[in-house]
């Protein structure tokens, strides 16, 4: 069900989201319509209904499944067997989630429809902010935007990131002059494999159109506090071009200097010099505001896992409303934010029910022995509930989980995230995105969930066993004070000789931390090595005792003694500050791990080569 407008009439996309939200009930159940007709002869769906279509009959027959249960069917198509396997509609490329299967990316499958569905969503954008913010048609966006690798697979199709998929696409190329596809960046510095040569034009171009900026920002906190760290370390490299009006040797890929130098086309000495001065500053606090002075917001996703870069962001955007437009996955786009300059803690997305059919499965309000420890809620899933919920009959205040049926070959999926009902827009429900099923530690677009962080551990503590040493409790926390942010592991230590733990050294324990990172999934590998998003693995060795005081101060916070466990992901403040007093010795991995890109097995296909 796609609606179509003109990309400039604002007011008509307006209307579209009132008539969406006021009949997202109908609107539901003719998406779902649809999808089973199309789609009710698939290998997949003939298993559960024989053809029929009927919706009591999809709900009672069709499982709720997870990735692993999908998997052998998308592997076939991956290594070359008919699309309708699981979809009546040819499916065009697969699409790499940041969650991890085996270790590798979870692949979804998807459609030319589908990439119809993704632009007319990105639409609403536009008219949901101009309804906050006047004028943002009288200049551009800094966007710093990057593709990702990409590999085909056996049968030919690609398999690439959703964003990657949408750059190289003709929808993102023929994009209409409107307020939020003006940008700064060329496109050829978006589409340029080089992460280090993409960034540095991007900034270089941002820089030189620093008069023209109205909004700064990029898909993920994480990556726009990259980039300004990248311009920490480059800024006077930076400035030298610009007085110039010469791009940097080492930018070799043509299309990037080409597309830049057509920016800078002359040299710039004062603008320069203007750069120069605010760089040169002591602090950076509010650095976006000096060098982007027109800057209205800042456009994060600053939901989820990238809560935690708030504080950084505000530092150095010196306050500036951080806005969290929309709400998507691999699997398929969702929602969108209807009030973009709310806080980031009281961001709501309301979900749009023509983009699939939405089911919930209830999830308990809140695991008490982790909060209590923690001061942070965490939901888990009852195993009494298995009955789902309709989209327009999820309760205010309850907690589910997300489960999707998609035009392109999902039936029934758990997506993995928890949400919890905020209120309702007309009809359609609004939801804040708690966190994700059983991930423990995330940076950037890495999720590890508590059973690879104890796989990791497990390796890595066999390396003591060698010098009379034993692992006796352990638990992690994203530290995100720096950036890159990295993972911190604390370890607790018992010698079974004589020797003092407070005695190991480098030797004994950088080991330790490259192992822990070698055992890790190939996202996280990805973002250490590759994209240099994660900075190295720290394990910090706590003093003996120092997890019995953990547990008293959790059970002073009101948690049972006879039901404590030992929280696996650290959040709370004071929990951190009572590890960090105990600390005698800190050491990092010295070395990325190995990283390789993803390929799919297959008789006689080889796993790729080892990426640079």
């Amino acid at each position: 069900m796609l609606w179509t407008s003109d990309p400039n009439d604002g007011e008509n996309y307006l209307k579209l989201i009132e008539e969406l939200t006021t009949n997202a009930g109908q609107i539901q159940q003719e998406v779902l319509k649809q999808i089973l007709q199309r789609n009710a002869e698939t290998e997949y769906l003939s298993e559960f209904l024989g053809g029929n279509t009927d919706k009591d009959l999809f709900k009672s027959k069709v499982p709720v499944v997870n990735y692993e249960d999908i998997k052998p069917y998308i592997e076939r198509i991956t290594n070359g067997e008919p699309s309708h396997i699981i979809s009546a509609e040819p499916i065009s490329e697969l699409l790499t989630s940041s969650g991890t299967s085996g270790g590798q990316p979870k692949m979804m499958p998807s459609t030319l429809q589908e990439l119809e569905r993704k632009t007319f969503f990105y639409s609403l954008l536009v008219p949901v902010m101009n309804k906050y913010l006047s004028g943002l048609d009288q200049g551009k966006g800094m966007y710093l935007l990057f593709v990702k690798p990409e590999i085909s697979t056996p049968s030919g199709l690609m398999a690439r990131p959703v964003l990657t998929s949408y750059y190289k696409s003709s929808n993102f190329r023929n994009r209409p002059s409107n307020t939020f596809c003006i940008y700064t960046s060329p496109d050829e510095t978006i589409l340029c494999s080089d992460s280090k040569q993409s960034m540095y034009c991007q900034l270089l171009c941002g820089l030189i159109q620093r008069a023209e900026v109205l909004r700064v920002g990029a898909v993920f906190a994480s990556a726009f506090l990259r980039a300004i760290k990248f311009l920490e370390g480059h800024w006077q490299e930076l400035c030298s071009n610009i007085r110039t009006g010469q791009v940097s040797d080492w930018i070799t890929d043509q299309s990037c200097r080409e597309s830049v130098l057509r920016i800078l086309d002359r040299p710039y000495s004062e603008l320069a010099d203007t750069i120069e001065s605010e760089c040169g500053q002591r602090s950076w606090k509010g650095i976006i505001k000096k060098l982007w002075p027109r800057t209205k917001y800042v456009d994060v996703i600053v939901t989820g896992s990238m809560a935690q870069y708030i504080p950084t962001l505000d530092f150095y955007s010196g306050g500036l409303p951080l806005v969290s437009t929309m709400y998507a996955s691999s699997e398929c786009y969702f929602g969108i934010n209807l009030k973009p300059l709310s806080k980031p803690s009281e961001v709501s997305y309301t979900l749009l029910p023509n983009m699939a059919y939405f089911e919930f499965l209830p999830v308990e309000g809140g695991h008490e022995e982790e909060s209590r420890c923690n001061g942070v809620l965490d939901p888990k899933r009852s195993e009494l509930q298995d009955e789902t919920v309709d989209l327009v009959n999820v309760k205010l205040g309850h907690f589910y989980e997300l489960v999707v049926t998609t035009f392109t070959g999902l039936y029934r999926y758990r997506v993995g995230d928890i949400l919890m009902v905020t209120g309702f827009h007309n009809k359609a429900p609004q939801f804040r995105f708690v966190h994700r099923r059983n991930v423990v530690l995330s940076i950037d677009t890495d999720k590890t969930n508590e059973e690879d962080l104890l796989g990791a551990v497990t390796k890595a503590k066999l390396l003591l066993e060698e010098l009379d040493c034993l692992l006796t409790e352990y638990t992690s926390y994203a530290d995100t004070s720096s950036i890159p942010g990295h993972y911190v592991l604390f370890w607790e230590i018992q010698t079974r000789g004589t020797n003092d733990v407070s005695k190991l050294d480098s030797t004994v324990m950088e080991p330790c931390c490259s192992t822990v990172e070698e055992s890790l999934d190939s996202v996280y590998r990805r973002c250490r090595s590759r994209d240099k998003s994660i900075g190295p693995l720290e394990i910090r060795v706590v003093k003996q005792g120092t997890f019995d005081a953990l547990m008293d101060f959790c059970v002073s916070r009101g948690s049972s003694v006879n039901q404590y466990k030992t929280p696996r992901c650290i959040k709370s403040k004071e929990a951190l500050e009572l590890l960090n007093s105990r600390v005698v010795g800190n050491f990092f991995s010295s070395k990325p791990p190995h990283w390789q890109l993803y390929r799919i097995p297959a008789p006689g296909f080889i796993v790729g080569a080892v990426s640079r």
